[in-house]
């Protein structure tokens, strides 16, 4: 018995009239694609799930590439609730990135909950060349409101012209190495959350380290990068942090 497998993909490339095309956007199974309209040169996919999960088993995989001049922002309509499932096996979330020299990407999904019960791998793989730009934002929620959160597992990779920026892993819930709640941690909050930045500009004016707030935080990452990391008592708040962390950016 499995659970059940699925791929989305997305293509985005210069239309050669100043906008974006979307030659590939093919949905699979449970993960549904739907281009929304976009703004100027930019275009917007929507991922909309079709199903409930992912859930014990199930192997679920979102995979973006854009092309030199595109701009791709993707977001998603609702948040991803990672459920217990009648399979005992672990679930899995894999998204896969790709932005060529001169390309664009916002990766702004919303939030994946982590319910009582469920056993989730998340990972993350940003692969871009010299001169490409990125934001993604990453949130993940601990538990539904007065639950218990599930077991969760994700990992962050960033490549920039082929040298590791960033490989990071978070280990949460029953059964996560010990520690995860502790002070250098969550210490107790339920919610985290990261916002990823690479801009060209970055490589030779770097971001300067800063608090933000009392529970997030600015590092600038070797290369043209930058990352935010927060904790929050709930996604609202995680959310409203993040945000100002956009406009920190100048990113609207």
């Amino acid at each position: 018995m499995s659970g059940v497998h699925a791929v989305a993909r997305i293509r985005a490339t210069e239309d050669g009239r100043g906008g974006t095309s979307l030659p590939v956007l093919e949905s699979d199974g449970p993960l549904a694609l739907r281009r929304t309209r976009g703004s100027g040169d930019e275009a917007r996919v929507m991922l909309v799930g079709a199903m409930s999960g992912p859930l014990g088993g199930d192997r679920f995989a979102v995979e973006a590439e854009v092309e030199s001049g595109a701009r791709l922002h993707v977001g998603s309509a609702a948040a991803t609730i990672a459920l217990p499932g009648q399979i005992k096996d672990a679930a899995y979330y894999d998204v896969r990135l790709r932005v060529a020299e001169g390309a664009e990407l916002r990766w702004l999904p919303e939030p994946l909950i982590s319910a009582r019960g469920s056993d989730l791998r998340v990972g993350t793989r940003a692969d871009l060349a010299a001169g490409a730009r990125l934001v993604l934002r990453e949130e993940q929620v601990l538990g539904r409101v007065g639950e218990e959160p599930g077991r969760l597992g994700s990992r962050l990779v960033l490549r920039v012209a082929g040298r590791v920026v960033l490989d990071q892993e978070l280990g949460c819930g029953p059964g996560a190495p010990g520690g995860w709640d502790g002070p250098a941690v969550l210490a107790g909050h339920r919610a985290v959350g990261q916002l990823l930045v690479v801009r060209p500009e970055f490589e030779d004016k770097p971001m300067d380290a800063q608090l933000l707030g009392e529970h997030a935080s600015v590092v600038p990452l070797a290369g043209p990068a930058a990352l935010v990391t927060a904790v929050a008592q709930d996604g609202l708040r995680l959310r409203r942090v993040l945000d100002e962390a956009l406009e920190l950016f100048d990113i609207r």
